[in-house]
């Protein structure tokens, strides 16, 4: 569907080159949900700005379905675009027209006859969960209620790919749930292929089924969410799977080890076991679970006992077991 191969992107400023996107090659396969993941200033926009070429690539091919983008015309280009959709933290609705118009609007600068506008516009707010809201105008809608609308109107041009730019970042958690919700639901109904882009591990977790980890402008780690997140393999990976935080850095000294819920059952009291098992205490430094279907998933930091007997019983316990950890060096 999409491929990238050795992109560049370079800024000249008058502290010299900035490599926002440097060297990056991607596939991203048909009906996927690919999350590309980074600290602010990795890059991530810069990337996805290229994949439609609103940013032309310093140097790299962006191929969609196997054509170069880089090597069309201006039309050709145009015609290509109509099929990569893009929404953004801001929403961009235009504030003097209704949540239907503001659906239309694509449609009226591609030519469709109006009644056919219409008629999709609604379509479209009845798919985002909007029926009741198309005479609204931006203002009076909530955060969550104008992403939807922008979610709509993304999807007025029957794109094949969604790019979503930080589209959660303004919302709050709740409203974020829902909306990641939606785009997983239209990913399955529609088959549209949607990427990513975002800040926030939890955005990743819950969505996307691949991702690429992005660090000053290169791609540092990719792969499935489950393998990354069970054994993330760089420094940048770890920060965001497992932020730092003041409640963390306030505990110092002692064995540290990371422990991760993949699937395991919520009703299993795993650190209770643990302590009951190995007749040792461990602090609970940390923690970041939810239940999904009955099932765990997340990760605990447990500091072990000073006791170097009591760690190898509940090592022992770990992997006898079979529960996932990792021992924490430095947090």
């Amino acid at each position: 569907m999409i491929e990238l191969k050795n992109v560049c992107k370079y800024f000249d400023t008058a502290a010299g080159t900035v490599k926002a996107v440097d060297d990056i090659s991607l596939n991203i396969e048909k009906g996927d949900i690919f999350g590309i993941i980074g600290l602010s200033g990795a890059g991530k926009s810069t990337l996805v700005r290229c994949i439609n070429l609103l940013e032309r690539p310093t140097s790299g091919h962006i191929l969609f379905d196997s054509v170069d983008l880089c090597s069309l015309s201006s039309s050709e280009l145009r015609k290509k675009r109509r099929k990569i959709s893009m929404i953004f933290q801001g929403f961009n609705l235009l504030s003097q027209r209704t949540a239907l118009k503001n659906v239309c609007y694509p449609m009226e600068i591609s030519g469709v006859p109006k009644s056919k506008q219409i008629q999709k516009a609604k379509e479209l707010l009845e798919i985002v969960g909007l029926a009741d809201r198309m005479d609204s105008y931006p203002a009076q809608l909530s955060g969550g209620q104008k992403q939807r609308v922008a979610i709509a109107r993304a999807l007025a041009t029957d794109p094949q790919v969604l790019l979503c730019d930080e589209a959660t970042s303004a919302l709050d958690p709740n409203t974020t749930r829902a909306i990641l919700e939606l785009l997983k639901d239209i990913n399955a109904k529609l088959g549209v292929t949607i990427i990513i882009i975002t800040h926030e591990m939890k955005v990743v977790e819950q969505i996307c089924s691949r991702v690429a980890v992005l660090d000053s402008g290169s791609i540092v780690e990719s792969g499935d969410v489950r393998d990354v997140f069970l054994s993330p393999k760089s420094d940048i990976a770890r920060d965001l799977i497992l932020p730092k935080s003041e409640a963390v850095h306030s505990f110092n000294g002692g064995r540290t080890i990371r422990l991760v819920f993949d699937g395991s059952s919520s009703a299993e009291p795993v650190v209770a076991n643990i302590c009951l098992e190995c007749r040792a205490a461990v602090n609970i430094m940390g923690a970041d679970t939810k239940n999904i279907g009955g099932k765990a998933y997340g990760q605990m930091l447990l500091q072990l006992p000073d006791d170097e007997n009591a760690q190898l019983r509940i090592i022992g316990y770990l992997n006898s077991h079979e529960l996932k950890y990792e021992e924490v060096s430095e947090i």
